[in-house]
Formats: C-alpha cells, sequence, structure tokens
C-alpha cells in the first residue's frame, strides 16, 4: 500500500509539471453581481488550483490539453463544474448560486435510501463529521447531541442505552436480559451494551430510531435502534490522519486509507487509539485513577464481482485496559438500621475516616485495583445482490466480548470486600437475510428472516476482609469480633446463559394516493434461554474446628451464613410472540407530513444469573425466570419545512408496559450484583422537538428538546430505598415497598441541546479555508438514581456547554480547531449507587471536569 501511494504521489508531480504556462482569468460573483472571495478554484483530475482575491478575481495555470474542467466552490454556494474547450484572452465570468438551504439528509433505517423528513418515524440523525467535530467519540458523548438518549455506565458491563428512559434496565446490568435498544454497525447486531464505550472508528452517520423497531431490524428492539454505517472501501485511493492533544495527558490519534487493490477488490484500514490520565486520586496508592486507555482497528475487503452485486468482508477489534471506573463516596443516609449499624458508626469503630466529605474533591483511598479489561470484536460476511427491484442482503456475524474486572465495592479504604470481581466471556453468532426495496411505484418495503445464538459464560469472585464483620455485625454478640471470621471468606461463582432467538419480520409502505401512505408490520419472534448457576461459599473460619462451644460455632456458622451461602440452580425459558405495527402518513405537500403509529413489542424472556434473594434460608428460585415486557406504543408527529433553510419536527409518544423488567438491588452481599424482576405496569409519555435552522452561509443553529413522563402504573413488591433498609412492621421486617405511582430511574422531565456555528470563508497560508466557531449545550433537569424512589439517590439537573474554534483548508484536507468541553467546569453527577451490603454510604460516578485541547486532522 506504501508503495502504490508513492506512485500516486509521483503521478501528482509528473502531472503538475506536464501543464504549459498560459494562464486562464477569471472573475466569480454570486446571483447578485457582488464578487465571492476566497473562491477555491481547481482543475479537475489535477493539483492545480487557486484563491479568489478580495474582488472575485483569480489566475490559474491552464493545461495544454484541451478540454479540461474548472471546479468552483466556497462556503454558502453551490459546487459549480466550468468546462473549457477553448482559451480566450477575454475574462471568465463564473455565477455561482447562493446555498442557504439545510441539504437533505439520507438515511437506510428502512432498507432503502431515503431522507429524513419523509420517513415515518422518530428519527435524528448526526453524521460522522459531527461527532468528530462534536468530540463524541462514544455513544455517552452522543447523549449530548440526542437528549432522548441516555446512557449509563458504572464500568463498561454495567452499561446501558436508553430511548425514551426505556431500553435497559437502570443500575447494576443482569447478563439475563437483553437490551431494548438495538445496536447496529453495518448491519451487525452488537448483543452486549459494553459496546458503547468503545470509541468510534471511522463513522460515516449514526440514525437514532425512537420506538420500537421490531418491524425493520432482525433483533428485537422495543425502544429504539442505534443504526451506525461506518465509512466504507473506495476503488480511489485515499486517507485521513488525525491527531488531538489535550489537558490530563489526553492523546488520540484516528487514521483510515483506502484504495483499490485489484480492479474488483478495494480494502479500508482504520485505527483509532486514545489515552488519557486518571481524573480522580486515589491517597492511598498516589496514582491517579479513571484514566482512558483504549485501542480499535477496523478492516473491510470489498469485491464488486459486478455492477449488481457487492460482498463486503469485515473485521474489527477493540481493547481497553483502564485503570478505572472507581466511585467516589458522595454521601451517606441515615438507615432503618440499628444506631450500631450505621455507617458512621462502623466506620468509628474501626478508627476510619474518608479521605474526603466532599465527592467533588475526587479523592479515593480504595484498597483493591479498579481494573475494567474489556476486549470487544468480530468478523462478518455481508452480501448484497440486486435482483429485481429490489436487494437481497445477507449478513453472516460472529462477535465476542470479554469482560475482567476488578472493583472496590464498598467505596472505601477498609477490607470489607476484599474482592469483588465477575469476569465474563460473551460470544455469538447471528444470520439475517433480508429482501428491500421499491416494488412498484407506490409500494415497497422490507422481509427479512434473523437467527442469534448466544453463550455468555460467568467465572466470579467475591471475598470478604478483615473489616467485613463490622459491616455485616447484626447483633451485639462479642463473637462478631473473633479473629479470623470473615477473613478470605467468599464465593466463587460459575453460570452460563445460553439463549437463541429467531425471528421473521415485515414491514410495507404502500401509498395508497398520492401523498397519503399506510404502512403495515410483522414480526413473529421465538426466544428461549437455559441457565446455570453454581456459587460455592469458601474460607473463612472453619466453625467446624472452631475452639469454642458448640453453641458459639453454631452462631458463628450462622454469622456466616448471613452473609454468603452456597446456592445453585438450574432454570429455563422459551416464549414466542406475534406483534405489529401499523402507521399512517400524511405528506400534503412538500413542507409538511405528518404521521400516527401504533405498535404492539415483547421485551424477551429473562433469567437471573447473579443469584437469588433467599426466603427462610432458600433461594427465591421463582424469581430466576422473568416474564417477557408486554409493550403497547402510541406516537403521532410532524415533520415540517417551513422554508428550504428551516426544519422543525415534533412527536408525541406514550409507551405502557406490562411485567417490566427491572433492576432490584438486595441489601444481601450474597446477591452479588443485584436481581432482576418484573414491575406490573410502567407508562412513559412525553413530547420531542427538533429543529435546525440555516439564517445564511455564515450561520446554522441547532436543537432538540425532550419532555418526558415515566412513572410505575404499579409496582407492589419494589425494592426498599437505601434509607428505609432494616425497616420493619410490627416487628417483622420488610424487603419490598409499594412505589406504586413513583417516578423511574434515570430519566429527567426536561432535557435538550442547543448549538450553532458561525463560518467564514478565507484564506490559510494563501489557501482557500474556512474558518469557524461553535458552541453546543446540553441541559437535563434532576433524575432519580434508584429503583425505587428515594429521598437521597436523586441527581441535581444540570448543563453543559462544549465550544470549539477552528478552520478548515477547502482543497488541501488540512483542518484544525481548539476544543472544550465543559468549559464552565460544572460539578455534576452521572450516577449515585449504593455500596454493597447497604450500610448507609453510597457512591457516584462523575461527570468529567473541564478538558480542552486542540485537534489536526488531514485528507488525502
Amino acid at each position: 500500500m506504501g508503495r502504490r501511494f508513492l506512485f500516486v504521489l509521483l503521478l501528482t508531480v509528473l502531472t503538475q509539471v506536464s501543464f504549459g504556462q498560459s494562464a486562464l482569468k477569471g472573475i466569480i460573483k454570486d446571483g447578485k453581481g457582488q464578487p465571492v472571495e476566497a473562491a477555491s478554484i481547481k482543475v479537475k483530475g489535477t493539483a492545480i488550483n487557486a484563491v479568489a482575491d478580495g474582488k472575485g478575481q483569480f489566475s490559474i495555470p491552464a493545461p495544454k490539453e484541451l478540454p479540461f474542467t474548472l471546479l468552483i466552490s466556497s462556503a454558502g454556494y453551490y459546487p459549480s463544474e466550468v468546462e473549457i474547450t477553448e482559451l480566450k484572452e477575454t475574462e471568465l465570468n463564473i455565477v455561482l448560486i447562493d446555498n442557504n438551504q439545510l441539504s437533505e439528509v439520507v438515511i437506510t433505517s428502512r432498507r432503502r435510501i431515503e431522507t429524513a423528513q419523509n420517513v415515518p418515524i422518530a428519527i435524528s440523525v448526526v453524521g460522522g463529521a459531527q461527532i468528530e467535530n462534536a468530540g463524541a467519540f462514544n455513544v455517552n458523548r452522543l447523549k449530548e447531541l440526542i437528549p432522548s438518549v441516555q446512557l449509563y455506565t458504572s464500568n463498561p458491563r454495567n452499561t446501558g442505552i436508553n430511548i425514551r428512559g426505556l431500553g435497559s434496565p437502570f443500575g447494576l446490568t443482569n447478563d439475563g436480559l437483553d437490551p431494548g435498544v438495538g445496536f447496529y454497525v453495518d448491519g451487525v447486531y452488537f448483543a452486549r451494551p459494553a459496546a458503547a464505550t468503545l470509541d468510534f472508528i471511522d463513522i460515516e452517520q449514526i440514525e437514532v430510531l425512537r420506538g420500537p423497531q421490531g418491524t425493520l431490524f432482525g433483533k428485537n428492539t422495543t425502544s429504539g435502534a442505534f443504526n451506525i454505517t461506518t465509512r466504507k472501501p473506495s476503488f480511489n485511493p485515499g486517507a485521513n490522519f488525525e491527531v488531538s492533544y489535550g489537558n490530563y495527558g489526553y492523546i488520540q490519534a484516528k487514521s483510515s486509507i483506502t484504495g483499490a487493490l485489484t480492479k474488483k477488490i478495494a480494502g479500508r484500514l482504520s485505527f483509532s487509539g486514545t489515552q488519557r490520565n486518571g481524573l480522580i486520586e486515589n491517597v492511598k496508592t498516589g496514582k491517579y485513577t479513571n484514566d482512558i486507555n483504549n485501542l480499535g482497528l477496523r478492516g473491510q475487503l470489498l469485491f464488486k464481482p459486478s455492477v449488481n452485486t457487492s460482498i463486503t468482508l469485515a473485521g474489527d477489534l477493540s481493547r481497553q485496559r483502564p485503570d478505572g471506573y472507581a466511585q467516589v463516596v458522595a454521601g451517606v443516609v441515615q438507615t432503618k438500621r440499628a444506631a450500631y449499624r450505621q455507617f458512621n458508626a462502623i466506620i468509628a469503630d474501626l478508627n476510619y475516616s474518608l479521605p474526603s466529605q466532599n465527592a467533588f474533591d475526587r479523592k479515593i483511598d480504595h484498597d483493591v485495583p479498579w481494573n475494567s479489561g474489556n476486549d470487544l470484536g468480530g468478523a462478518s460476511l455481508n452480501i448484497e445482490q440486486k435482483l429485481g427491484a429490489g436487494t437481497l442482503t445477507a449478513t453472516t456475524a460472529w462477535r465476542y466480548w470479554n469482560w475482567d474486572p476488578s472493583n472496590d465495592r464498598d467505596f472505601t479504604g477498609l477490607q470489607a470486600l476484599a474482592k469483588s470481581q465477575n469476569p465474563a466471556k460473551h460470544q455469538n453468532f447471528s444470520q439475517e437475510v433480508r429482501y428491500a426495496g421499491q416494488l412498484s411505484s407506490r409500494l415497497s418495503g422490507v422481509i427479512g428472516l434473523f437467527y442469534i445464538d448466544q453463550e455468555v459464560k460467568i467465572n466470579g469472585t467475591e471475598e470478604s476482609g478483615s473489616a467485613q464483620w463490622r459491616f455485616s455485625q447484626s447483633s451485639t454478640s462479642n463473637l462478631w469480633k473473633t479473629p479470623g471470621l470473615f477473613e478470605g471468606f467468599g464465593i466463587n461463582t460459575k453460570a452460563s446463559i445460553k439463549s437463541k432467538s429467531a425471528a421473521v419480520f415485515t414491514n410495507i409502505d404502500w401509498e395508497v394516493f398520492e401523498g397519503f401512505h399506510i404502512l403495515p408490520g410483522l414480526r413473529y419472534n421465538y426466544d428461549e434461554k437455559d441457565v446455570v448457576y453454581n456459587r460455592i461459599a469458601y474460607g473463612g473460619l472453619d466453625t467446624a474446628t472452631y475452639n469454642g462451644s458448640k453453641a458459639d460455632k453454631t452462631t458463628l456458622q450462622g454469622f456466616k451464613n448471613g452473609v454468603y451461602t452456597s446456592q445453585a440452580y438450574v432454570a429455563d425459558a422459551s416464549e414466542n410472540n406475534l406483534t405489529y405495527q401499523l402507521t399512517l402518513s400524511y405528506r400534503a405537500n412538500k413542507h409538511i407530513n405528518t404521521f400516527a403509529t401504533y405498535s404492539t413489542s415483547f421485551k424477551p424472556v429473562g433469567v437471573n444469573v447473579a443469584g437469588l434473594p433467599t426466603v427462610n434460608g432458600a433461594p427465591a428460585t421463582d424469581l430466576a425466570v422473568i416474564k417477557p415486557e408486554d409493550v403497547r406504543h402510541f406516537e403521532v408527529g410532524v415533520k415540517t419545512n417551513p422554508t428550504d433553510n428551516f426544519i422543525l419536527n415534533a412527536v408525541f409518544h406514550n409507551t405502557n408496559i406490562k411485567n417490566y423488567q427491572t433492576n432490584v438491588q438486595s441489601a444481601e452481599l450474597g446477591v452479588n450484583r443485584g436481581y432482576i424482576a418484573n414491575a406490573e405496569e410502567v407508562n412513559v409519555k412525553g413530547v420531542e422537538l427538533d429543529a435546525n435552522y440555516k439564517i445564511n452561509s455564515h450561520f446554522l443553529f441547532y436543537g432538540a428538546l425532550a419532555y418526558t413522563d415515566a412513572k410505575y402504573v404499579k409496582f407492589t413488591n419494589a425494592p426498599l430505598p437505601l434509607e428505609e433498609t432494616g425497616l420493619t412492621e410490627n416487628g417483622v421486617q420488610k424487603a419490598f415497598k409499594d412505589i406504586s405511582g413513583g417516578e423511574l430511574p434515570g430519566i429527567s422531565k426536561w432535557s435538550g441541546s442547543l448549538g450553532g456555528e458561525f463560518t467564514k470563508a478565507s484564506t490559510f497560508l494563501n489557501k482557500p479555508a474556512k474558518f469557524f466557531i461553535a458552541l453546543e449545550s446540553f441541559y437535563r433537569s434532576s433524575f432519580s438514581s434508584s429503583p425505587s424512589p428515594s429521598a437521597y439517590l436523586n441527581i441535581d439537573g444540570y448543563t453543559l456547554v462544549n465550544g470549539r474554534v477552528g478552520f478548515r483548508c477547502v482543497n488541501t484536507g488540512f483542518s484544525a480547531f481548539v476544543w472544550g468541553r465543559n468549559i464552565f467546569n460544572k460539578n455534576y453527577y452521572e450516577q449515585l449507587l449504593p455500596a454493597g451490603g447497604n450500610a448507609g454510604q453510597y457512591g457516584a460516578v462523575l461527570g468529567d471536569q473541564a478538558t480542552y485541547g486542540i485537534t489536526l486532522r488531514y485528507s488525502l
């Protein structure tokens, strides 16, 4: 590939010296006769170029051979091509047409090429250039551009992507649940939410569809889908190089190279690497944690045996090795337990104090390393064959995810939990075959088959340390202080989930008469899951050989059983269902498009694979299998183009879910990661607005606003909030609470984004360039960070402001800009979560403080 690049470079040089010295002169004006300053003029197929001066005049060397073509471009104008058939002494006059209208966004979510404004779906589209310029290099940054998207991550495994607050249960992740938001890259389904924490590589466009999309996509999507497309191999040689430097030792490098390997085969190779120092000081080790250490690689081969056939082989590898995802103690809650069981009393007895009472001091003293080894990748083969009026597509994919963590779940420098890690290995194979296209002048659609086979294997360890006795102490007996009672006492968990899912789906668009469309869709889905769970308690004081009375031995063993016990169960579940969608759409004219949709959907059956709570000392096996969600969704929307330079869209949505799959944080240490259960019914409704306004060739504004009202309609067996841990009624300890009418966690009533950009054509080093300055803001109101509404685990609303200023050269492909994120250094929480054991302390996932840097980019 290096020799090919040198050949292209040599050919360019030889091309330049072969031209004669005669010059072509001209003047460039706009439609009102005013000169266009700094317009770019280039001879097509060569490196010859020039820039118009302040009077719109230019002079450019003319090739000896006629004819040739001039390419003329300038910010705010349509590009123009002028063919030169003869050279004249008179000055050439060229008129550029003003372009203040917004360009139409092309999407492929319905498996055919369409414009977003014509599609009766609530959809947001973000181009690759906007992602790169905004510094939004993964989904966590993308949520600041699309306020209907929520992403919560306390580490890559415990990551949930939600749209309109639905998709994954808030809090800790359980591998036994399927995501409700589909994540697709070039048509390949990514089954694990850990993908959302990885850097985007060579992204062309991201389409975010809101609401159920099961009749369009292979894997069932009850809340929406991310349809991500990457840049494809090209038969024309090209390359992109980018490097960014910032504070806290931030450095990111990206590169991509593409070109023809043979007449029918093209390739593309893309790389991304990101590093950053830690943002939280560990005063015990003297190190800073929560750093970034990411690598990503993606390769593609495109084989074009004919104009009607395309075969793409793709592979990707992503690797994360951060010392990261540490949580800082954000506060202490007074629980309903006895005074000696409160967190402050516990640490006082252990002569311990927190390194700081203020989470935003960003100081910890954790004695267990925070490691988050995260590897994700796979390979896919995509075959597209044009058949008749449509295209037959077959996508075969294999993917893997390996997770190797280490955590400090007590959030302190005490040896309460000496080990807390839940490594997992996941593999899946998927196959999708679909046919889509414009079947006639009034009929288009898609029909497809989908199958996925997945397996997750878990080998976890949780182990107590020297301070565990005081955190677990539930009586005033002095036996709790027995030396070695809990040290080295823990559980080893081996679990696995095997799941299969198959579906047939179809969606039709029938234009009954001009402008009026009926869009029915059907989906038949089958899911089955098998889970094997086995944990074995080990270590600690051997009470059988303890040198004490029989009563003491029994008591000590009872203490240990209250912390960890062996537990095993086997469960299986299967479910099949038929769901449907019906959309009515009417486009009265080119300025307005209205639509209404009613759809049903099912989120697949779930299985618990992180331990079950105990009832009378035995596991509650009735909670091993979780019912599928039954979704009923309605929305009505309007997409408008009042003028060519203004877009305003609005949608009202209402989703009702029975048997909502939610996360429950157990007060028992033996339940490693909490467990999942069904809430009887929830409802989410709201209004969304999206707008884009291009005032002229210099000013562009864009914004989005979302109002969301999300409530538990009925949830009678919800977990107790942290502050009610230990609550008793009539002498009986309570384990559940009726929270019907309470707010769902993780959802702000109001969220929005607003941004704008100013551009001006100019020159840089005598080359045509476009200087720009941009500001973007993101706001969300307060929201609950607890599965059950809590008076303490609520996160205040906040506003973030990001900005950038720089320039882009028109012809040379060079650009540079300075950027800043959270430029007003707002302190805010991403998430609050109780420590293991519910002693009263809770930790926080902190939002990043102000960061800034510079990005340099060059394209060939």
